[in-house]
Order: structure tokens, then C-alpha cells, then sequence
């Protein structure tokens, strides 16, 4: 490997945001001279995302709909994702894994691995129904911190992450935030007295039926684009009183955040919030469910929201539509902020914490013997 260059293997769930963190930290990484393999699960990519991953040159793409560590009954599949990707490993000859599930790490990679975490079921099910996940995670949970426990560097998008990782999964050995990045796009002057929402409609962590319920009281039209199928369910999730726009392509949502004044994400909980972020971007006014992730990255650049408190969100959409100077303040505060998270910085970040990890590594190596876990040979 050359000083500046490196070869990483990283994985990517095709069914999130996690896509996009994927898209923009391998533009910047390929853009550098790097290599990536990324391994894409969770379900097959869709054209569209085939066509973005083959926009970036040194990219290679690999694909299996293989189901996620939080997805039902994923046990089988993750023993084959294993063996797919230490193949993969074996022929790419990766410096260094990347890991965005949280699943996997405990794997015998010999080489440094280092895990994102983006999400996860326990503290999500924590901060949305204000207890510990069930009896019938525990197989989930102690994956996750097997995975955890494993990694050379857990990496989370918000300091909020990381604690709320700790408080799930006890103290991890080596952390570090890295905050998420989205390049900006060229938007068209001029706003439209309409309120734009974007998520999962099926994850209640999103809170979007908070949203539709108030819709009547609002003055302004609601519109809300996301995906309403569960990936393990067939029925969809449908809300009334407001207008359902379905699973959008990214520029589409951004177009949409483009004309909105406002955009509304009252969420129960959210380790970042790249829609929020875009948002930001487009000069939209930003209300925000009050979750400490939320506020440690927008800080007074957003009303914030008690997401279980219907009449608060309702209250200050209106305040919001009354108001045109604040209105106006507030996505000029939110648009300053949104400069501080670019891919620049954000694979700044995730190159310097390879380096780290793969400069300690090679020190390791020479002075320990690494034996192979099958022959017992040197490799």
C-alpha cells in the first residue's frame, strides 16, 4: 500500500440512509486515490443505486440480498454474509474492514476492522417506548456486543450514539465520533407555503404519524415521502390528512426540500439525521424532535419538539408559519450549520482512523506471529 493510498473493504445496507453514507464517504475515499469493495446486503440494489455506485471510478460493487442482523431471523444468513465476505476479503486483500452493521466483526479478518454504528434495535426500542428491549432481542443483543467487543474502532455519527451504544452494550474499548457528511446541491430560488417531511413511514422512531395527525390543525399542506413497506411485512403503512408522495429518489427529495419552507422531523429517535441535514442544506426552517442527538448537531439552529407532545409540534409549526422573519432566520442558521458536516470532513475522519489502525496493525505483525485459524500455517 502506498502512504497515501489504501484498499478497504466495506459494507452497506441498501435500505436506509446508510446507502447514502456509503455513496458519499466512497466518492471522497475513491476521489483520494483509495480502493474500495463494497459489500452490499439487506436486499438486492435497485438500478438506480447500481447506477450511482458505477458513477464512481475505483468503486467495485458486490451484491447479496442477504437479510441484517436486525431483520427477523437473520442467524443463517449471517453465517453465509461471514463466509461471502471473508472470500471477498481473501481476493481483494482489503488493509482494513469497514463494517456498517452491527454484526460481524467477531470474524477472524486479520486484518483491523473498524465498525460504524449507525443505528441500533436496543436503544432504539429504548428511546421509542421508554424501556429495554424485550426478552426476544437478547440473541440481537448479544451479537451486537460480540461485534462491538470485536472492533478495533467503533466510529458513531454523534457523541448521543456512543453513549447511547455504552448504556446498551457496556463500555466499548476504543470509540470516536465522526460526524456524517451529504454534499450539497444547487438549489433554485424561492420557498412554497407547504411543510416536507422524509422517512420510513413503518418506523415509529420516525414519529411521521405524529405528523399526520396534526395535519388538519396546520394551516399549510403536510407532504411526506418515504418507503411504507417494512422489509419483513407485507402490508404498508398509511397515513390520512396529509399527501403521500411514496419511496422518492434522493434528488427527488431534495427537489422537495428545494420548494418547502419548512421541513418537520419530530423524531423519537435518530443517531444523526442526514434528511435534516439535506433539509438544512435547501434552506428549509428545521423542527426537530428533542432527542440529545438532534441538539448536539443543530444546537439553536432548530425548534425543537418533545416528539410524544402532538400539541408542541403543532404549536410550532404554526409559530413557524405566522412568523416569516423567523422563519427566515432559522434556515439561514440552519444552512450555516449544515456547512460544518461535508464529506470532506467526514472522510477525513474515517481515512485518518484507517491509518491509525492499520499503521498499529503492521506494528503488531511483525512482532507477533499471525497463524492461520484453519492450518495453523503462516499466511
Amino acid at each position: 500500500m502506498a502512504a497515501d493510498r489504501m484498499r478497504i473493504l466495506m459494507t452497506a445496507d441498501t435500505i436506509g440512509g446508510v446507502w447514502t453514507f456509503a455513496m458519499e464517504l466512497c466518492a471522497q475515499l475513491c476521489a483520494r486515490g483509495d480502493r474500495v469493495l463494497l459489500a452490499a446486503m439487506g436486499r438486492d440494489p435497485d438500478p438506480a443505486q447500481r447506477i450511482q455506485a458505477a458513477a464512481i471510478p475505483g468503486l467495485t460493487l458486490c451484491a447479496r440480498p442477504y437479510r441484517l442482523v436486525w431483520m427477523a431471523e437473520p442467524g443463517s444468513d449471517l453465517r453465509a454474509a461471514g463466509a461471502w465476505l471473508r472470500q471477498l476479503a481473501r481476493e481483494f486483500r482489503p488493509d482494513v474492514v469497514h463494517l456498517n452493521d452491527l454484526a460481524l466483526a467477531d470474524l477472524d479478518w486479520r486484518r483491523p476492522v473498524l465498525v460504524s454504528a449507525h443505528s441500533c434495535v436496543c436503544s432504539w426500542w429504548r428511546a421509542v417506548h421508554g424501556e429495554a428491549a424485550p426478552a426476544s432481542w437478547s440473541r440481537y443483543r448479544r451479537r451486537v456486543a460480540a461485534t462491538l467487543r470485536a472492533a478495533d474502532r467503533v466510529i458513531a455519527p454523534t457523541q448521543a450514539m456512543l453513549d447511547a451504544l455504552t448504556r446498551e452494550h457496556g463500555v466499548l474499548p476504543a470509540t470516536q465520533v465522526v460526524h456524517n457528511g451529504r454534499g450539497a446541491v444547487a438549489h433554485r430560488a424561492g420557498k412554497e407555503a407547504f411543510v416536507f417531511s422524509a422517512g420510513r413511514l413503518w418506523d415509529e422512531a420516525k414519529n411521521l404519524g405524529t405528523l399526520a395527525r396534526i395535519a388538519p390543525r396546520v394551516p399549510w399542506p403536510i407532504h411526506i415521502a418515504g418507503d411504507a413497506r417494512h422489509p419483513d411485512e407485507d402490508s404498508a403503512t398509511r397515513f390520512d390528512n396529509v399527501r403521500m408522495l411514496g419511496a422518492l429518489g434522493s434528488e427527488e427529495v431534495r427537489e422537495h426540500m428545494a420548494r418547502a419552507a419548512i421541513y418537520a422531523m419530530p423524531a423519537r429517535y435518530e443517531p444523526f439525521g442526514l434528511s435534516a441535514l439535506e433539509a438544512a442544506q435547501a434552506r428549509c426552517a428545521l423542527v426537530l424532535g428533542d432527542v440529545p442527538s438532534l441538539r448536539e448537531i443543530w444546537g439553536d439552529a432548530a425548534l425543537f419538539v418533545p416528539p410524544n407532545d402532538p400539541d408542541a409540534l403543532e404549536a410550532a409549526l404554526h409559530r413557524l408559519i405566522h412568523d416569516d422573519a423567523l422563519r427566515g432566520a432559522l434556515a439561514q442558521k440552519a444552512h450555516r450549520r449544515a456547512g460544518r458536516y461535508t464529506p470532506e470532513a467526514m472522510a477525513g475522519g474515517y481515512r485518518s482512523a484507517y491509518a491509525e489502525l492499520i499503521a498499529r496493525h503492521r506494528g503488531q505483525s511483525r512482532s507477533v506471529p499471525i497463524l492461520d485459524a484453519q492450518t495453523g500455517a503462516h499466511p
